[in-house]
């Protein structure tokens, strides 16, 4: 019979094995070897059974077990010095103090006392099934980078507890989803209690009357706590209860409520667990994706109710909030119906301010959402809205998301959408094989790997013989071929197959044989099939005499996703078939243990998305790092840090409107790549049997990626470009105003300031133009380099000339007149011309040959925006 509930219970732990408790339910564990290898000594047969979970195998152990540990001196001691090195690990300063060091005496001598993250999923270990992908995988590697940097960030998301769902394959490769009851008191958190350990509990009043109430499990990674809020407690209804029961599961209405409490009850879970842990109130609140914009309307409410007006409030949450987005397509954006967002954030029936968010007016609320179809709610418009700084997550997707999100700052070329990019980065000591690292601590003398960031490191590999490269290589080569056989026979009998018919799997796959790895999840535009385009040449590929090749290929369907499943049955069914199934794999249930093997593993990391439809793509980040050879289309970071020799192009053929022709097109080239370039790489061998121009390229990906691809890269890049500045905003928003009236000589003068300023110059803005542009100073034949003189009369409708900047916009046009890469002069106010408009000129060499053209416009400007262009609104001559 089927228990009712589960849960666990842990033997007790003798007083000299005391610190295994410490050492288990801290996550640093999951990315610390010889932590995990303590563990492993425990009971080594165990340690495989739970799947390498610290938690699991101290809630299984025997008691007998454990005092013959107690009583194990050697054993005592390797723990000892284990808890130690955590201690000082989590107390000793790292970069981020540093960092406050160096600027002391500097113009902004103090670091932001805390940084909050919000994420609707952390992949932080495969024991805390948090996640779905790559989303999750690299809220996860911020916070594990955050931790080894020192930054005082707190983390927030929701516990569900199904988790996102484990896979299984149906006899006919179809995808099966199993959602397994997860026991927080198995697992390595803790319940956030008060003083008199009672389960600190927040609520949300939903319509109706309904309260929505949440405890707060508590995940430390590191040095980084991350609250988990989880809504299955008695104190709820029986259906809100099961708020939190999956990730990205339910209907809209079940999202929303996840949003919102992911958002708002975020805030509230933060402002708990700072009261309670006597931490300072985070400064700068990361939206990680729009899932948790919400947190703004939360922030807005608590300084209304602190005596602010909206729009002040506004200007202060703005002020310090960064939104990143990670999609380059509408279709990836959570939308809402209008009504439902109204639904949550109007009135009581008796019409009493909102229930939710008391003084909030819900019209502001819904203009956040607002996007060209009146009946949606946007959520990475509110993002955008309630953010003062935006960024993409690679330089390409940074160029797409500018374009994507242009309506937003109507009359600004893409180019100008004050939306930057900060290219992802992955955790090397979770995604590095223990090869690789140890290579690295023999190369820097030392056990601190913290010089990884610095690229006179890598340089180093110089130093090591092709044939260790090589070595290395071949050891985590056959370890995946192992690891392959062992996943393919529990999926065969999970499908139905007799063991008297698995003998061939013994011999499938083959340590020598160059192997090409595809895992992710499986959305249309990742085109998991496109391998398959054309069945007999890959089967050739695989089956080639002289260069074979082997292909392991993992991901996940979104459940609601038919088409997904049915990519996926496809590429199962060519792997099922007798003569190519010794080469070619599905391994169902793509988790983070599986994802490491494979990229330790791989040769060759395939990725063909169609362009420009991958954001980023960390996995051929993380097979990178471990001397993988990247095989891609040119989208996401592999656009940026492609240089052809760590690796090869697929040529994309994205411009073609026939789809078909395309993937055929791009199909035929990934086919000629592996035969001509890739394959004779691979075995082309010298008297040792190393193939020397591949190690090579294994050397040059390690050195040239290596340390660009690091996640401490990552967060050191968000937390000088993004956290700083918006640290640095908000302060700057509660100091007294400039104008010295008495309103704004109190706190947050200046962010009342600017509030009236953008109150004062939307009223007025429609109104602002530009009567006449002169130009002067030209021969009758211009001349590169030749001196043009600009003069423009502006009429400011009462705005002062140093309440907006005036530009000369100059370059090439093209055959409709439009300016291409043009360049932005500042013009300067020389005094006022008869009617009360103002006169600002500029002198300029002309910079560039052929069809030049020029304008002139005018942008609001104060000294509290981070850039002219932030709030969209420009008046252009003509």
């Amino acid at each position: 019979m089927k228990a009712l509930r589960r849960f666990t219970v842990r033997a007790h732990l003798p007083q000299r094995l005391a610190a295994l408790e410490r050492l288990s339910i801290n996550l640093r564990w999951s990315w610390d070897k010889p932590t995990q290898d303590l563990f492993e000594s425990i009971d080594p047969e165990l340690w495989k059974l739970v799947d390498g979970d610290p938690v699991a195998i101290l809630g299984q152990v025997s008691p007998a077990r454990l005092e013959a540990l107690a009583g194990d001196d050697a054993f005592v001691h390797r723990l000892e010095e284990l808890a130690a090195e955590l201690d000082n690990y989590l107390t000793r300063p790292l970069w981020y103090q540093q960092l406050g060091a160096d600027r002391q005496g500097g113009k902004d001598p103090v670091l932001p006392n805390g940084i909050a993250y919000f994420s609707m999923e952390f992949g932080v270990a495969e024991v805390l099934p948090n996640y779905s992908g790559g989303l999750g995988i690299l809220a996860g590697d911020h916070l594990k980078s955050a931790s080894d940097l020192g930054l005082p960030l707190i983390a927030v998301g929701l516990y569900y507890r199904s988790g996102y769902f484990r896979q299984s394959l149906s006899a006919d490769g179809w995808q099966h989803e199993n959602y397994p009851s997860l026991d927080a008191q198995g697992l390595p958190l803790r319940l956030l209690t008060d003083a008199s350990g009672e389960a600190v509990l927040i609520s949300l009043a939903l319509p109706d009357g309904a309260q929505l109430y949440a405890r707060i499990w508590v995940a430390q990674v590191g040095r980084i706590p991350l609250l988990l809020l989880d809504s299955d407690i008695p104190e709820n209804d029986h259906d809100l209860r099961s708020v939190t029961d999956r990730l990205y599961g339910g209907d809209q209405d079940h999202r929303i409520k996840q949003e919102i409490l992911a958002g708002i009850g975020g805030v509230r879970a933060i402002r708990a667990f700072t009261e309670i842990e006597g931490l300072p109130a985070p400064e700068v609140f990361h939206m990680n994706e729009g899932h948790a914009g919400f947190l703004g309307t939360e922030r807005i409410r608590e300084l209304i109710e602190a005596g602010l007006d909206f729009d002040t409030a506004l200007t202060v949450v703005r002020s310090s909030t960064v939104f990143t987005t990670h999609t380059p397509v509408p279709a990836g954006i959570d939308r809402f119906p209008v009504e439902m967002v109204e639904r949550y954030f109007g009135p009581d029936p008796g019409g009493v301010g909102s229930r939710l968010l008391p003084g909030v007016p819900l019209e502001r609320i819904l203009a956040f959402g607002a996007e060209d179809d009146a009946t949606k709610f946007n959520m990475a418009h509110m993002g955008l809205r309630l953010a003062q700084r935006a960024n993409g997550v690679s330089l390409l997707h940074g160029r797409v998301s500018r374009e994507m999100f242009n309506d937003l700052w109507p009359g600004f070329d893409p180019a100008e959408v004050p939306i930057g990019s900060i290219t992802n980065g992955v955790h090397a000591p979770t995604w590095a094989a223990p090869q690789w690292l140890e290579l690295g601590r023999e190369l820097i003398g030392s056990e601190d790997l913290s010089s990884l960031q610095e690229p006179e490191t890598w340089e180093r590999l110089h130093e090591v013989d092709p044939g260790h490269l090589w070595w290395i290589r071949s050891q985590l080569r056959e370890a995946l071929v192992h690891d392959v056989r062992d996943r393919l026979h529990r999926s065969w009998l999970e499908r139905g197959a007799a063991e008297a018919e698995l003998g061939w799997i013994a011999t499938a796959f083959d340590p020598n044989v160059l192997t090409i790895g595809f895992a992710r999840r499986v959305p249309t535009y990742k085109r998991l099939t496109l391998m398959l385009r054309d069945p007999d040449r890959l089967t050739k590929l695989l089956l080639d005499k002289e260069r074979p090749l082997q292909l392991i290929v993992a991901g996940k369907s979104h459940p609601a996703d038919e088409g997904g499943k049915a990519l996926i049955q496809q590429v199962v069914r060519f792997a099922d078939r007798a003569e190519v199934r010794h080469r070619i794999a599905f391994l169902p249930d793509y988790d983070m243990s599986m994802a490491r093997t494979l990229y330790h593993g791989c040769d060759v990391w395939l990725n063909n998305p169609l362009r420009p439809l991958e954001a980023c793509g960390t996995s051929g980040m993380k097979s990178a790092l471990n001397g993988g050879l990247n095989l891609s289309i040119r989208d996401g970071w592999w656009d940026e840090w492609f240089d052809g020799e760590n690796g090869w192009e697929i040529p994309t053929a994205d411009g073609l409107a026939d789809e078909n022709r395309r993937d055929d097109l791009e199909a035929a080239a990934l086919y000629d790549l592996l035969e001509r370039a890739v394959a004779p790489k691979f075995y082309d061998r010298d008297e040792r049997g190393v193939p020397t121009r591949w190690v090579e390229m294994v050397r040059h990906t390690l050195q040239v990626l290596g340390p660009k691809v690091l996640a401490s890269r990552m967060v050191r890049d968000y937390t000088q470009n993004y956290y700083l500045p918006a640290a640095r905003a908000l302060r700057q928003s509660i100091e007294p105003g400039a104008s010295g009236d008495a309103e704004h000589a109190m706190a947050f003068g200046a962010a009342r300031e600017l509030a009236e300023y953008r109150q004062r110059v939307e009223k007025v803005w429609p109104q602002i133009r530009i009567l006449e542009v002169d130009s002067s100073g030209l021969p009758d034949t211009p001349l590169l380099g030749s001196e043009l003189t600009l003069t423009a009369r502006v009429c400011l409708e009462g705005l002062r000339p140093d309440e907006v900047t005036v530009q000369a916009v100059l370059g090439r046009v093209d055959a409709g007149d439009a300016l291409v890469d043009p360049v932005t002069l500042p013009m300067t106010h020389v005094g006022a011309a008869e009617g009360g408009q103002d006169v600002f000129t500029a002198s300029t060499p002309l910079p560039v040959t052929g069809p030049v053209g020029y304008t002139v416009r005018v942008l609001p400007h104060h000294r509290l925006l981070a850039g002219d262009n932030e709030w969209g609104l420009v008046a252009l001559a003509g």
